[in-house]
């Protein structure tokens, strides 16, 4: 069997949820029937990019201009041609339109990923007239979760029974136990962590998360909150922090690359966000037999059963976050079972092993 060339096109590869998919799909692949490359059409080939291009996976990046960019897609064409390209795989929207366009009459299958939706969501009656021509010519659309799915036949006006909905994966690993990891970090052993891990970005709504916690720290002076990230609302959390005068409870590590010291150190893991596909973060939590937190948005009820997993409240619900904070801080026993439930799912179903099988087959049937 020879060697097929998947070329991934995004728009960069940078750090963030999508990037990931892509990183974790690409080194999952069987090596001895699909060969790899990565395209980004916003010019920048992030860290995770050349983290991959280290390892010996061709990247290439394109300067997609404003509008709508022809020279782009001509050159997408001329890449195709030039690296004996097999399949097309396009990761969010406007990437699949260009590479969608790109591909057109050179005999090469298209395969699109939705991997999340913006909030709130919107749409066009243009997008809605050309998408269904798009979807006719594509030899499979995928989306990393069923509500994802149903934005893309609501705002894209795509045929819902021509989507598969693949589920995020990552890979395994040893988790650290809680106790070290917290001495590591100088976190006294018997305070009760709450944590998140994301971008600091309105989207995620820790606005709404530290407010909450400044409530359950003041009926327990035990709880601490862990912020592991950065981003454009970092100094205006910090300032709500220093104004909720829980600035002793607070902690704020910035970006970390890897932050499996920090996640090991979480009694409850905190996910907010006002939408959500599939948080690859929540899938970390579950990895690492954390209870979670969540509001019931875009996916995340998909992965977290209420009550048995974690616990999920109504976005935007400021005392229920508090309520249900309060609750998993008063029960070890409910935090274990609950982390023990979360990790059980994440074996039986969020493996990324699980994840390439699924595209693996999808790539064969697209390919025949």
């Amino acid at each position: 069997m020879s060697v097929k060339h998947i070329l991934h096109v995004t728009y960069d590869m940078n750090i963030g949820g999508t990037e990931q998919v892509i990183r974790n799909l690409i080194e999952g692949l069987n090596k001895e029937a699909y060969k790899s490359s990565v395209l980004c059409i916003d010019g920048t080939v992030g860290p995770w990019g050349q983290e991959l291009h280290r390892l010996g996976y061709e990247h290439f990046s394109l300067d997609r201009q404003p509008g709508f960019d022809l020279r782009l897609i001509k050159d997408i064409r001329k890449l195709l041609s030039q690296l004996r390209v097999d399949l097309v795989h396009c990761h969010q929207y406007t990437p699949y339109t260009y590479g969608w366009f790109g591909s057109l009459f050179t005999g090469v299958p298209v395969v699109f990923t939705e991997h999340g939706r913006f909030y709130p969501d919107v749409s066009s009656a243009k997008r809605k007239i050309i998408n269904p021509l798009l979807q006719r010519f594509t030899s499979a659309v995928t989306a990393i979760s069923a509500a994802t799915k149903q934005a893309l036949v609501d705002f894209e006006n795509l045929d819902p029974n021509r989507i598969d909905v693949v589920y995020n994966g990552i890979a395994d690993i040893d988790t650290p136990l809680i106790d070290a990891a917290k001495k590591k970090l100088s976190l006294d052993k018997n305070a009760i962590v709450f944590g998140t891990i994301s971008r600091l970005d309105p989207i995620k709504n820790q606005e709404m998360m530290i407010r909450a916690f400044a409530k359950v720290v003041s009926a327990n002076p035990n709880a601490k909150l862990m912020i592991v990230g950065d981003g454009p609302l970092r100094s205006q959390l910090e300032q709500l922090v220093r104004s909720l005068d829980v600035k002793d409870s607070v902690l704020f590590t910035g970006f970390k690359t890897n932050p499996v010291d920090y996640m090991a150190a979480m009694d409850v893991f905190l996910l907010p966000s006002l939408s959500e596909g599939t948080s690859m973060t929540l899938l970390e939590a579950m990895r690492f037999s954390k209870p979670t937190i969540a509001t019931s948005v875009g996916g995340t009820p998909e992965i977290i059963t209420h009550e048995k997993s974690g616990l999920l409240i109504e976005n935007k619900d400021e005392s229920a976050l508090v309520s249900s904070m309060l609750k998993l801080l008063d029960s070890s026993s409910l935090r274990m079972s609950y982390g023990a439930a979360a990790r059980r799912e994440f074996e039986q179903r969020f493996v990324v092993r699980a994840m390439v099988r699924e595209y693996e087959q999808i790539y064969d049937k697209a390919l025949a």
